[in-house]
């Protein structure tokens, strides 16, 4: 008899290490990984991942980039909703992770895998994620997570491996970092208290500029197209771009105190200069090119949809309902952004668009005005505030004063 096929999550990492020997030589599965690279993985990173499931033993392993995707299925939307999680994160890693799940349930349905893994424990969201997906994409497959359903240390990990002649460096690293195209997380011992925040030496970009410097952001209908003279094909190269730029200052750092989808609350650290400028720029711009109407309306669908993205519903039609009011509101987000480059901190200088709606010819606000007239105004500040006037006469009549 063959032997069922397990399609694990692999980032190369100790629990997904652990999980290949586990799953193929204890549970007995023909073991075939998948890496997602969602923009944090460089072509040595990719190589040096795919040596270790060989080394491992899997039947087979594949790498699929999937960063454009990431962008136009997931950041896109982001960015048109201007989406800071607690006015604070970008997201960085939950996004990511639908990204990465998605990819996962499409490879398992492809290879007609029985079961699918990951190394999810048994304390975080990405448990939470990675299984709502695939139950929705993948009904009735076997979900296998063997740190969770084992409740393994560390120590544990490793000693296991150490049986089996696993050979790799099982020093562990003072602080978790996760990469990706919007943004990186950090966590250490700094995180897991509620005072405190990261040492420099924590942070993956180190700062070296010292100087200033200003960018140009250019947006067509809501997406970066250019940063300052440089046009790119696609916006995951402009981010990336920017990142490379702005980085260096230390632009985007900060810590992420959140709500956990199992009830919980946890802080992380994260660094993203590009997404950040990406997003502020994108609000500024926004703040002259949309009503007032258009704007609040958006804020309050954006912010259902990150939370709603953040707990794993990414696959809930209401979220394509809400993209198309997003996408829809794009259709004038057309214009440039000026932003200063400091040390640890940026500023908006301003923006210029052809849709910019502070035109001069329609009057300066707090100076004149060339669309009205004093009595105008006289008039309409009578019947706009008309029923809040009868509110208060009536009331006041019946009360006696």
């Amino acid at each position: 008899m063959s032997k069922k096929k397990v399609v694990l999550a692999f980032s190369g990492g100790l629990d997904t290490s652990y999980c290949v020997k586990y799953l193929g030589e204890e549970k007995g599965f023909e073991v075939h990984t998948i890496t997602v690279n969602t923009g944090g993985f460089n072509e040595q990173e990719i190589q040096e991942i795919e040596t270790r499931a060989r080394t491992l033993g899997v039947a087979s392993h594949k790498t699929v980039d999937e960063t454009r995707n990431y962008y136009d299925k997931v950041i896109r939307y982001l960015v048109y909703g201007n989406i800071l999680k607690n006015n604070t994160y970008p997201l960085s890693v939950s996004a990511e992770r639908m990204s990465q799940a998605l990819a996962v349930a499409t490879y398992a349905r492809e290879v007609k895998a029985d079961a699918v893994a990951h190394g999810s424990t048994g304390a975080g969201n990405d448990q939470v994620r990675f299984d709502m997906i695939l139950n929705i994409l993948v009904p009735g497959i076997e979900i296998i997570t063997p740190i969770r359903e084992l409740k393994l240390s560390r120590e544990e990990e490793i000693a296991y491996l150490q049986s089996k002649g696993v050979q790799m460096n099982f020093t562990k690293a003072m602080y978790s970092v996760n990469k990706g195209i919007w943004g990186t997380s950090v966590g250490g011992k700094e995180t897991l208290k509620s005072l405190g925040t990261l040492p420099e030496e924590a942070w993956p970009t180190q700062v070296t500029q010292t100087g200033t410097e200003t960018v140009t952001l250019a947006f067509e209908k809501g997406e970066l197209k250019k940063v300052n003279d440089k046009a790119f094909a696609h916006p995951t190269e402009a981010i990336q771009y920017l990142q490379g730029i702005a980085g260096p200052y230390g632009i985007g750092r900060d810590i992420h105190v959140g709500d956990t989808i199992i009830g919980i609350k946890g802080r992380v650290g994260f660094e993203a200069a590009a997404p950040m400028l990406v997003l502020k720029g994108h609000h500024a711009l926004e703040k002259h090119v949309l009503t007032k109407w258009q704007l609040s309306w958006k804020d309050q669908l954006a912010q259902f949809y990150g939370n709603w993205l953040h707990e794993g519903q990414y696959l809930d039609p209401i979220m394509r309902d809400i993209e198309a009011f997003l996408t829809n509101s794009q259709q004038h987000v057309t214009g440039t952004v000026q932003i200063q480059l400091h040390p640890y901190r940026y500023q908006v200088l301003g923006i210029e668009s052809a849709y910019d709606l502070m035109s001069a010819k329609f009057g300066k606000y707090g100076e004149m005005n060339l669309g009205w007239t004093g009595d105008d105004v006289i008039g309409f500040t009578k019947i706009f505030g008309n029923q809040t006037a009868i509110y208060h006469q009536v009331k006041a009549d019946v009360d006696g004063h």
